[in-house]
């Protein structure tokens, strides 16, 4: 187990063994989600939208223009 202190700015140290676990880097983000037992969810945001870009197959047939999806019309 790991703990940290909160700081009179509130300010937290994440221990270095944590850090090295999350994958986290200097001026990475974190998010913080209050679940309704009392616990909270702890997620570092390390990658971009750029780094997602691959990631599944592309669907098939070919690429139309966002135009053409008839996306917000009506």
């Amino acid at each position: 187990m790991h703990e940290a202190a909160v700081t009179s700015k509130g300010q937290v140290t994440i221990p270095a063994a944590i850090r090295r676990a999350l994958g986290l880097r200097e001026h990475d983000r974190l998010t913080f989600t209050p679940m309704p037992d009392g616990t909270v969810v702890l997620r570092a945001k390390t990658r971009s939208l750029r780094e997602l870009r691959g990631l599944l197959p592309a669907p098939p047939g070919e690429p139309r223009p966002v135009e053409q999806l008839g996306l917000g019309q009506g």
